[in-house]
């Protein structure tokens, strides 16, 4: 497994080795010691799957302290444009956001840690999608900046993706009040 840094600090790539023969294939996709001596310290707690048809985007959604969560996504089936948006206020890369191709094929991971937002948009109809959670769900510190703020700059590829109306709805980030 490679753990690849991104211009965002905190935020890495994870491309597992693949091991394929005639039979399938087998990649290990966590290595607590591994991610540690790369600085990445991650108590899982949660496990989350969803399945989206094509055009569906989630996000950008995140959890306030103490609810705050870590997360490490990758694209079980399908593809996805994984979008993490830094929310750190003491953050050079404050208001950045890093954007990546997950798909069934790659089997590339992304690890956000807190303070980040976090989006996706499926690429391909029956996308299966799976992250895991350093914090549990709590609905009451949920929150959701406006996955088309034009001060973001986030090219989603998307004009008219399906949305939820959380998302629909989500803040401005320049009203936005980080507690990160």
């Amino acid at each position: 497994m490679e753990i690849i840094g991104t211009p965002i600090n905190d935020l890495f790539v994870i491309q597992p080795k693949l091991f394929e023969d005639e039979r399938g294939y087998f990649y290990e996709s966590y290595s607590k010691a591994l991610f540690e001596k790369n600085g990445i310290i991650a108590d899982f707690v949660q496990d989350n799957q969803s399945l989206s048809q094509k055009g569906v985007l989630r996000g950008l959604h995140f959890q306030n302290p103490p609810f705050a969560q870590g997360k490490l996504v990758r694209a079980i089936k399908g593809a996805i444009l994984d979008v993490a948006l830094d929310l750190r206020k003491n953050s050079d890369t404050y208001g950045q956001h890093f954007d990546i191709e997950l798909n069934e094929t790659n089997k590339t991971m992304l690890w956000i840690p807190p303070g980040f937002a976090h989006g996706f948009l499926t690429l391909e109809n029956n996308t299966i999608f799976s992250y895991k959670c350093t914090n549990v769900y709590n609905k009451a510190s949920e929150d959701c900046i406006l996955w088309n703020d034009s001060t973001l700059s986030i090219n989603w590829k998307i004009n008219d993706p399906i949305l939820s109306e959380k998302d629909k709805n989500g803040k401005l980030f320049n009203s936005f009040k980080s507690q990160f």
